[in-house]
């Protein structure tokens, strides 16, 4: 069965467009052009991702996106937004979008997006099926990759989406140093110059939470002209 998305965009020759470009990979797309009718698709219907303006008639992006992570069930969800401020940005990522795009976009770089956000569903999905370890312990950090959960000395560090899947690439390539187009690649799934800094960024979220002098971290490691690494502990 096609991958099912919601698109809720009140631009509507740009939702088309999407559409379009959607349909295109064999996706079945659904469209709402205010969030009032978004939120009644999502309420009704099970979507395999939801691509969701942050600027909306009737109910804003940003509180359905709050509401979809109030749900049982984990829904990949895309923020659309003219907005590029960094507090926008990151107001989006934390209350639970797995990614960020800004208008104008590349429809090509988008359609990288969508396909990096079902390759990481689909090497979850992986996961549990396969013999992944349950837990990944490093000193008092603890990773649980199929609950989507991070501890710290016992105590849950709450992540977005991406910085989740960033920390657990490092995780599980402990010692392995990483340039940031490398990370850019393997965990946003694209990889364009000038995006570094979202590398930067992310990283410098992770660190604020959970190293405790994130000047001088002890999990994620600055490796001199190369990038970033993840520290190795016995297991």
């Amino acid at each position: 069965m096609p991958r099912k998305i919601l698109v809720v965009e009140d631009n509507k020759d740009l939702a088309r467009l999407l559409e379009l470009h959607l349909r295109d990979l064999n996706y079945d797309v659904d469209l709402t052009f205010d969030g009032d009718a978004g939120w009644a698709q999502i309420s009704s219907t099970h979507y395999d991702l939801i691509m969701l303006d942050l600027m909306l008639p009737g109910i804003d992006g940003l509180e359905i996106c709050r509401r979809i992570r109030t749900q049982p069930s984990y829904t990949p969800i895309l923020m659309l937004t003219s907005k590029s401020t960094e507090l926008d940005r990151v107001l989006g990522l934390e209350f639970g979008a797995d990614d960020y795009v800004t208008k104008p976009f590349s429809i090509r770089e988008l359609m990288a997006r969508v396909k990096a956000i079902f390759r990481r569903i689909d090497e979850l999905q992986s996961d549990r099926r396969s013999d992944t370890p349950a837990l990944i312990r490093a000193a008092d950090l603890v990773i649980e990759p199929l609950r989507r959960e991070v501890s710290l000395a016992g105590k849950t560090i709450d992540l977005t989406a991406k910085e989740f899947d960033l920390l657990l690439h490092f995780a599980r390539n402990a010692g392995r140093a990483f340039t940031r187009a490398q990370l850019l690649d393997e965990v946003w799934g694209y990889g364009h110059d000038g995006y570094e800094h979202t590398v930067n960024s992310h990283i410098n979220r992770l660190r604020a939470k959970i190293e405790a002098n994130p000047a001088q971290p002890d999990y994620i490691l600055t490796v001199w002209g190369v990038g970033y690494k993840f520290a190795e502990f016995d297991r």
